[in-house]
């Protein structure tokens, strides 16, 4: 092979893996990341879930959430939807998150979409323990594309599991310090 024909082939060659990188990944390929977070604390259970199952609640203690809006002042019933402004990751977007499951005081889940597709589940797990509750927190989100996928493992993943240890932590912090712990 001649040297420019080697180059026009690279060239053609780097367009065509950029291309697919960007490409919408079909619904059956499930790259999906999973962030875990758990932490005690000191409050009845029932009490932990009134309070992170009301929208108007999360910007005093998750870092990523900027503002609420539509039914903030509650804790979310199945079908009730909600409005986060979030940056996530050093993102700033728009998610509409609408309650999907509710087994007050034990589990809450909420699905998440962004402009009409799929952008994560967030499922609160609650359980009485001795000192009070232990909460776990769990966000699995799927990589729409081979470049998300990509820029998750190498930046993104992280970030994220880095904002929600410090979300977690900072409810404790806020849920204790209420109760005079």
């Amino acid at each position: 092979m001649k040297s420019p024909l080697r180059w026009i082939v690279a060239i053609l060659a780097a367009f065509t893996v950029i291309a697919l990188l960007g490409l919408r990944l079909p619904e059956f390929v499930n790259l999906t990341t999973k962030i875990v977070t758990v932490i005690s604390i000191k409050r009845p259970d029932a009490v932990v879930f009134d309070y992170v199952t009301t929208p108007s609640h999360w910007p005093d203690w998750h870092p990523s959430s900027l503002s609420v809006s539509g039914a903030t002042d509650h804790s979310l019933s199945v079908g009730e939807q909600v409005t986060e402004e979030f940056r996530v990751a050093g993102r700033r977007g728009s998610v509409v998150w609408t309650a999907a499951v509710r087994d007050r005081p034990r589990k809450w889940v909420i699905v998440g979409t962004i402009d009409g597709k799929s952008a994560g589940t967030v499922t609160y797990t609650l359980t009485p323990v001795a000192s009070g509750t232990r909460f776990e927190r769990e966000f699995v989100y799927r990589a729409p594309s081979l470049w998300f996928a990509a820029v998750n493992v190498l930046f993104v993943r992280a970030r994220i599991q880095q904002e929600s240890d410090e979300a977690v932590a900072r409810l404790k912090k806020t849920l204790e310090t209420a109760n005079g712990q």
